[in-house]
Parts: C-alpha cells; structure tokens; sequence
C-alpha cells in the first residue's frame, strides 16, 4: 500500500480558495489587497483586470489599496535601479503613480458605476440618434500603455426605451474605459452596459483607438490603428440602418 499523503495546509488567500477566518479581528490583520481578494474569491466572483470590484471594498480600503501600490512600486524602481531617495524627479514616483493607477486610469475597476438618470421615452422616438466622438482613455492589460481613441454609439430606441442624457454616455464610456483590458472586450462591454440600460431595439458602437504598446514597444508603429465594431438588433439585421450609421461616422471622421 502507498504511503498515506500528508494533510494539505490550510490555502491563503492567495490561492484559488481562501482560508476561513474565525472573526473580523482576524480577516482585519491581512493587507487591504489580501481582504478584497478573500471577499471576492469567498463570493465566487471573477476579478479580472477589466472587472469592477468596487462591491468588495470597504470604506477607507481604497487608501490602503494606495499606499500598498505604492510600496511596491517603489520596490519596483528599486530593482530597477533607479535612486530615488537623490533624484529628485523620482522622489515621489511611486505615490503619484499608485494615485493614478487607483483614482484616474484605472478607477473603472475600484469605484461603483456613476449615477444615470433614465427618462421613458413618451414622445415614442424611433428614430436613429448617434453619440460621438467619445474621446476614451484606456490601458492594454497585457503591458499596461495607453490606449487612446474615440468611440461612436448608434442607438434606435423603441417606445419601452430607457432614454438617457448625452453627457451620461461619454461617463458611461468612462467608467467601462478605465481598465486594463483589450479593445475588443472593452467594446462588448460598453455594448451590454448600454443594451441593460437603453434597451434599444437596435444598438452599434464603433472604436478606433492607438495603441501605445504597438507605438513605444515591439514594431514601433506610429501609425497603425485598431478599428473594431459591435452591431445589436436592427443594426445587426438592416444592412441599410447599417450603411446609415456607418456613412454619418464617416462624414464626422472626414
């Protein structure tokens, strides 16, 4: 017979699963990061670069969150053998970027969707309304560099339609944006945030962006862009609503 095997350790919550903690004292003794992730694993809930897991923190957590980025990027520009304590432009590198990378660039993922106000749509309009250009900021999760573009929104709205303020869109793009993430994914989800909340008959988005990791890194084109498109309902099924929107985004881009 085979040797029975020892006893697993109990997981951190580091691991796929967290360790159970008796108390509150007990969970307060982690870091801030480590809490959030034992919330979020705790609740089976995914927590990708380009999730929102605002629901998970608690208050005053964020400046925790801030103070633990910094200490580790400060470490990274140690390893990178930068002296900071004499350079002067380096002094204070890693508290300004851990205070970009959690209140600016990245707050899409730490801060609760921003307030929308919704209006029925009592004069029934149906008739194809385009929002654009959004200028949008965002972040490539596989080297974190820029991305910086514009995107445009079709919507046919129907008579059950949610009808939202202009500026709302550009604050919902925002939001969706500030994440580390890849173009194509930020579009569908910008796509079903609007689709939730418009409920459109028909819904089309298009974005062209640069991106900063094809511009400083790799083949350093200066030049390229990536164009890409999501297309719902009566945009997906009417090539001439299609041809519509695609032609007006072309009068605007000229």
């Amino acid at each position: 017979m085979k040797p029975e095997k020892p006893p697993m350790p109990p997981l951190s919550p580091l691991d796929s699963r967290p360790a159970i903690f008796k108390n509150d004292d007990e969970l307060a003794q982690l870091s801030a990061s480590r809490r959030i992730r034992y919330r979020l694993v705790g609740a089976d809930c995914r927590y990708h670069a380009n999730d929102n897991i605002s629901a998970f923190i608690k208050e005053g957590e964020l400046d925790e969150l801030k103070a633990e980025v910094q200490a580790k990027l400060q470490e990274v520009l140690e390893a990178l053998v930068i002296d900071t304590e004499s350079d002067h432009n380096t002094h204070d590198t890693a508290k300004r970027v851990a205070k970009m990378f959690l209140t600016e660039v990245f707050k899409g993922r730490y801060t609760p969707m921003p307030d929308v106000t919704e209006f029925p749509n009592i004069t029934r309009l149906n008739e194809l309304m385009i929002v654009g250009p959004v200028t949008v900021r965002s972040a490539c999760s596989h080297h974190l560099c820029p991305i910086m573009g514009r995107v445009w929104m079709g919507i046919l709205p129907n008579e059950h339609s949610n009808l939202i303020g202009l500026s709302k869109y550009a604050r919902i793009c925002e939001w969706i944006m500030s994440r580390p993430q890849i173009q194509e994914e930020a579009v569908t989800m910008l796509a079903n945030e609007l689709q939730g909340r418009v409920k459109p008959d028909g819904l089309a988005i298009v974005m062209e962006a640069d991106h900063f990791c094809m511009h400083w890194r790799g083949v350093k084109d200066t030049g390229a862009k990536m164009i890409n498109s999501v297309m719902r309902g009566s945009f997906l099924k009417d090539a001439n609503l299609r041809r519509e929107f695609l032609s007006l985004l072309d009068r605007q881009k000229a």
